[in-house]
């Protein structure tokens, strides 16, 4: 069976686009049960794969939008597999050179995960994707709806810890697979390392250093709340090889904030701010 719109696609069904300036679209997407977890980044990336449908559609299947920036990441109540996430995204502005939107998947009539003014730089269609498929699916998703359930889980990629000084920075090393189903569908002409999963990678590593900390006076462990400022510079192929090095830039007890940067060699490649707290902190 085709991975293609399997494998690392995250939206079932377009329920509605309204709109011609700014365009609101509503969609949804079934969390197959089988899967063993369901990170928040994947909700994220259902979020920002309904503005792009959309946004695809607008420019008639010419160009496609790829990961770029967010001002803000809300990290809210955690999905579950079996869950039905309710997308919603209003695309601000859409021309030939980028995309921009914020959105929000629900599940259970409470938030997921909010995204604040994200931006999706426009590349070529052809150079990833067939467009006479993308479009075929497009007419699916915004009749039937796609088969439900058909995504199997990514693995997990952990990165390995390779220094820094305890409590206060951590280096680590993301080796990226040869070979892995969602490269067939992220993309099938040019496969490329999703950003959701590098972040997901780079907040793993975070909170390894964060379990150096004294625990938030709140009580628990110290807990992802939010991604700040990320930013995605280039494309990560497999095979590749990247440094993620985070650094502690502030603990008041309630909430810490860790700088992340990725570098391929010692160009930077991506960065971010996550705030993590405690228990009782949003």
């Amino acid at each position: 069976m085709s991975p293609h719109f399997r494998a690392f696609t995250f939206v079932d069904r377009i329920l509605s686009v309204e709109g011609d300036g700014g365009v609101t679209v509503r969609g949804a997407y079934a969390i197959p049960d089988k899967v063993e977890r369901f990170p928040h980044l994947l909700a994220a990336e259902a979020t920002g794969q309904l503005a792009a449908w959309v946004a695809m559609a607008k420019l008639d299947f010419r160009l496609r939008p790829v990961a770029g920036i967010a001002a803000r990441v809300d990290l809210l109540t955690p999905p579950r597999p079996g869950q039905t996430l309710e997308l919603a995204a209003d695309i601000e502005t859409l021309d030939d050179s980028a995309v921009a939107y914020h959105g929000v998947a629900m599940a259970d009539g409470a938030p997921v995960v909010r995204l604040h003014h994200a931006v999706g730089p426009m590349v070529p269609m052809t150079d990833y994707d067939d467009p006479e498929a993308v479009r075929t699916h497009y007419q699916v998703l915004r009749g039937p709806g796609a088969e439900p359930v058909a995504f199997a889980g990514v693995p997990l990629i952990q990165a390995r810890p390779v220094g820094g000084q305890p409590g206060v920075s951590r280096l680590a090393i993301i080796e990226v697979p040869d070979e892995a189903p969602f490269f067939l569908d992220h993309f099938p002409r040019r496969p490329v390392f999703p950003g959701t999963l590098l972040v997901q990678a780079n907040l793993e590593v975070t909170l390894g250093l964060a379990a150096e900390l004294p625990p938030p006076r709140s009580g628990g462990a110290w807990t992802p709340r939010a991604i700040l400022d990320s930013k995605l510079r280039a494309f990560i192929g497999p095979g590749e090889r990247v440094e993620v090095e985070t650094v502690v830039e502030e603990c008041d007890g309630q909430t810490a904030r860790f700088r992340v940067t990725a570098r391929r060699g010692r160009k930077p490649i991506g960065s971010g701010t996550l705030l993590l707290a405690g228990k009782e902190e949003a």
